[in-house]
């Protein structure tokens, strides 16, 4: 078994369990200033506040996971981006210090300080994480040392920029789909409004991005041709052998995304709330798993001299490090789905304010 390849299907899987999951509580927070009075804010916030905190529990998993299976990849993206994760850092922190503190005092302009904060730092979290997995596709200034050669500001570049403002729409869009099955009554019709305005602002972003992407990076379609791909070292072979199967597979993920996408006004026309948030669930992850597999076998690609990428290989730890993880991920990894799904049965329902409530 290639646990190499393992590793790299078990990190993808916490991110994407991380983006659908703290990816509607992201689009809650970007929506919550659009909401009027504080009723209907503190309906929105109580919405996500049973479960937002163990949603960023895959995202720590995801870091460790990292940072465990691909010490390389972990250390050039914490030395390099030192400063755009501190900014990421803060935006979380501040709005789960906004969730905490707002209902503390019932003054009117102590709210609305917070609502400010839970929105910003939300809006600001949501273009980062766009804007990161912009310069994992576009590629970093990595030299043959495995250290980051550029600066902040050549994470802002125009494709990074254009992937968070698509981050955006799409956390905005899954956010209003959530918040359509847990709300009633005025609050759930005003927010079926914004969900089919942020559905089209979100296919615009789809379309422009996708095409945006394919004239900057071509190869990102690499992995769904039928042909032999071309990578070193004899490591590789179980991927080359393979190559049929990871292109079925990717032209499938393509198939099911658009019809995620299309499903979606599909199902709210129909009423049918539960089944409009898993097909915005399965579009978040099937866009997530085309990034992986547009890389794949790359997880940081240098934009210098692709001898300097860091893949699955040469950046990952010892055989039997990676074998022994994986063992302990088959008994963890359940541990932590079954936290979600209870937290997530016991939670479910529509939103009702009481004493307990934020």
């Amino acid at each position: 078994m290639d646990y190499n390849i393992v590793w790299y299907i078990l990190v993808g899987v916490l991110l994407i369990g991380y983006a659908i999951l703290d990816g509607f509580d992201l689009g809650v927070g970007i929506l919550h200033l659009r909401s009027k009075g504080d009723y209907n804010r503190r309906i929105m916030m109580n919405a996500i506040g049973p479960v937002w905190d163990g949603n960023e529990v895959w995202l720590i998993t995801a870091g460790g996971a990292l940072f465990a299976a691909f010490p390389n990849v972990y250390a050039t993206a914490f030395s390099g981006f030192y400063l755009p994760f501190m900014l990421l850092l803060i935006a979380l922190i501040f709005r789960a210090v906004s969730i905490e503190f707002r209902s503390k005092e019932e003054n009117p302009r102590w709210r609305n300080f917070w609502d400010w904060g839970f929105s910003l730092g939300s809006i600001v979290a949501a273009l980062l994480f766009g804007i990161a997995i912009g310069n994992v596709v576009i590629g970093f200034p990595i030299g043959s040392d495995m250290e980051y050669q550029g600066n902040f500001f050549d994470l802002l570049n125009p494709y990074s920029l254009m992937a968070g403002f698509f981050s955006l729409s799409m956390f905005a869009l899954h956010g209003g789909i959530y918040l359509n099955m847990k709300t009633e009554g005025d609050l759930q019709k005003q927010i079926q409004g914004w969900i089919k305005v942020n559905y089209w602002i979100f296919v615009l972003f789809y379309l422009v991005f996708s095409g945006f992407t394919l004239y900057l990076k071509p190869e990102m379609i690499a992995n769904f041709s039928f042909g032999q791909i071309e990578l070193p070292g004899n490591k590789h072979e179980l991927v080359e052998n393979h190559q049929t199967l990871i292109s079925v597979f990717a032209w499938t993920i393509v198939l099911l995304n658009i019809l995620a996408i299309m499903n979606i006004p599909r199902m709210m026309a129909k009423g049918r709330e539960g089944w409009a948030f898993i097909s915005s669930g399965s579009m978040i992850a099937a866009i997530v798993m085309l990034f992986a597999l547009g890389i794949f076998p790359n997880l940081m690609v240098s934009n210098l001299d692709p001898a300097f990428n860091l893949d699955i290989y040469n950046a990952a730890s010892s055989g039997y490090t990676l074998k022994t993880m994986a063992i302990l991920a088959a008994f963890g990894l359940p541990f932590v789905a079954s936290y979600t799904i209870i937290i997530y049965w016991t939670y479910r329902g529509k939103v009702k304010l009481d004493e307990s409530s934020y």
